[in-house]
């Protein structure tokens, strides 16, 4: 099975674990329920994606699982494989989940390197590639920093660490 990915810090750990974005998996289970059972396993899986807590979410998508198994073994089974990527964004504050359940602002990052760094062609050296990638990473920061509804301040981020340098407030704003 083909997913999308994305690597997220794990809120409890140093580790990283690989998530799937809830679109990508959604397309790919729909095109094992079958036409017909389509929307009913679609409300199914939203009923995971609704729950306030990671162990509830959990929980609701066992039992969804464990409800299709006997007419669609297949499509549980992809669930099984697939709970921990599918629901990895559910460990991070209920704030952040809007902006880690999508992939598309990475995308759209990975797009506009890829078509700055194909205007460029050939780079001298490793250190001229790190610097316009930088430049375009830094621009970046700069443009979700200023969209509010976008960018995980310092300060919702904080409550997840316990590093003394992320815990210092914001010098400006």
């Amino acid at each position: 099975m083909e997913l999308a990915c994305r690597w997220l810090p794990h809120s409890s750990a140093d580790d990283w674990f690989f998530n799937s974005p809830r679109v990508h998996f959604a397309r790919n289970v729909l095109a094992h329920a079958g036409k017909s059972g389509r929307r009913v396993v679609s409300a199914f899986i939203a009923t995971a994606f609704a729950q306030e807590t990671a162990e509830a979410a959990s929980l609701q998508w066992r039992a969804v699982a464990d409800q299709i198994r006997p007419k669609v073994p297949k499509l549980a089974a992809i669930m099984d494989e697939a709970e921990h990527d599918v629901l990895a964004y559910m460990s991070f504050p209920k704030e952040h989940r809007v902006k880690l359940h999508s992939i598309n602002p990475i995308e759209r990052l990975n797009g506009e390197i890829k078509r700055r760094t194909e205007v460029v062609g050939i780079f001298p050296n490793d250190d001229a590639i790190v610097r316009l990638v930088g430049a375009l990473l830094l621009e970046q920061n700069d443009e979700w920093a200023v969209q509010r509804a976008r960018y995980m301040t310092l300060e919702t981020i904080s409550q997840m660490s316990d590093d003394p340098l992320i815990s210092l407030p914001a010098v400006a704003r």
